[in-house]
């Protein structure tokens, strides 16, 4: 049976997490500084196609190889290690095991993301480097965690938010702060796909032999197996993901945040429903709408409101997963097929774009672990740009509009709502926040 709003809110409400990251056995290790030639190891936790495309851009930086791979899932993992090395590369079905391998010095975290926190607190712990995929865990209590552990043991950890790597979107960021557009009061970002009639209604059933269904859900609930909650449509249920408004449009707020000058916002609001798909056993709505406020700012001196679409059943418009900044002067549409500038009605000037190519976010990765030097685009940052997607969850399930206390990391005056700020986990899986 599909998880209602209220079935979410009373679970979620249930109890608190507590205690040290299960089962973490080992201590982080002194930073090592890597010298120019050294070969630098790399382990893959979740082989997916997604983990599997990250771990091949990783390979293509020179003094880089692939040392294990890590999945619940059989296939998957061998699919991984054949395309790694073959016999040479360890294979495990635990993450805790990888860690152990001290030719590991450095993982990449491309599980769904109700294990990127865990897996990544254990990384650090185990004094492992983390390139960790996006969005920051399934609540804002868990990427806070991960943020003080990562601080606390001195690791080098790396967002999966590869458009800070890329010149067009550091170019877009210049003109914005520039104050050619005037003054900014709106940004638009959407994500519009094409997934009608939806994802069907598949009964609950017993996993694939080669499958370990308890390990795959972790700290999420026990629920039976179901092939939607496994693979590429696990995205669509809550236990494992904020559908689009979380983890495809935190490349949208990590960018904004950026080319504002802004970490958080100070309200949410948010609204949707199954508005397009048929039969269908997702959780999440396959129509979206989320408003999310800042307060003034370094380019916004008034403040400014984020407005947040997602459409599953049209992708219609040219640029699907875009961003579109609104000022007095000029508007700015972005976008990884490039910017473009239009001056505003009655203002003077022709269309201005630009474009570049895709730069390698591995590489700038591997050159941090080398150097020991701070990410453009660390985990704290991925943290702050994780939250606006999970506020907009949060104002969706219990059906307000709630307004956030950035230092606290609160909602204020809404215990229902703040009970969502952290996930309670399933044991023996815990959480230090």
């Amino acid at each position: 049976m599909p998880t209602t709003r209220r079935t979410f809110l009373s679970t979620a409400a249930a109890g608190a997490a507590v205690g040290l990251a299960s089962n973490t056995s080992q201590t982080a290790e002194a930073s090592t500084r890597f010298g120019p030639n050294d070969t630098i190891g790399i382990g893959l936790i979740g082989c997916g196609g997604r983990g599997r495309s990250v771990l091949r851009q990783h390979l293509a930086v020179d003094g880089v190889r692939a040392v294990a791979v890590c999945d619940v899932h059989q296939g998957r993992m061998a699919q991984a290690r054949k395309e790694a090395g073959g016999d040479q590369v360890a294979a495990y079905g635990d993450f805790r095991k990888l860690l152990e391998n001290k030719d590991v010095d450095a993982v990449i975290v491309a599980t769904p993301s109700h294990w990127h926190v865990l897996a990544t607190i254990h990384a650090c712990l185990a004094g492992k480097d983390v390139f960790v995929e996006k969005p920051l865990g399934t609540s804002i209590g868990e990427g806070r965690a991960a943020v003080k552990v990562a601080k606390e043991t001195g690791r080098i950890v790396q967002f999966g938010t590869q458009q800070r790597s890329w010149e067009h979107y550091h170019r877009a960021a210049e003109i914005i702060q520039s104050g050619r557009l005037g003054e900014i009061s709106e940004v638009k970002v959407w994500d519009y796909d094409y997934f009608y009639p939806g994802f069907g209604n598949p009964p609950d059933s017993e996993p694939p032999a080669e499958l370990d269904w308890d390990m795959y859900l972790g700290p999420a609930p026990k629920v039976p197996y179901n092939p939607l909650r496994f693979g590429n449509r696990h995205y669509w249920f809550h236990d494992y993901a904020g559908a689009w408004h979380v983890d495809w449009a935190v490349h949208h707020y990590d960018v904004v945040h950026w080319c504002m000058g802004v970490k958080h916002p100070v309200a949410a609001a948010a609204i949707g429903g199954r508005h397009a798909f048929k039969e269908c056993n997702s959780e999440w709505p396959d129509t979206f709408n989320g408003i999310l406020q800042y307060e003034p700012g370094p380019v916004a001196k008034q403040g400014f409101l984020l407005q947040y679409t997602a459409r599953t059943a049209s992708r219609a418009e040219q640029r699907s997963h875009g961003k579109r900044f609104f000022g007095t002067e000029a508007s700015l549409i972005l976008d990884r097929s490039g910017l473009t500038v239009t001056p505003e009605i009655g203002k003077s000037g022709e269309p201005e774009s630009f474009r570049t190519p895709e730069s390698n976010h591995a590489a700038a990765f591997i050159q941090h672990v080398r150097q020991r030097t701070k990410p453009f685009g660390d985990i704290e940052e991925g943290h702050y740009s994780t939250i606006p997607g999970h506020l907009l969850s949060i104002a969706y399930l219990s059906g307000n509009t709630i307004r956030w206390d950035a230092e606290t990391e609160q909602v204020i005056d809404n215990p229902q709502a703040n009970a969502l700020v952290t996930r309670t986990y399933r044991e023996p899986w815990t959480l230090d926040v």
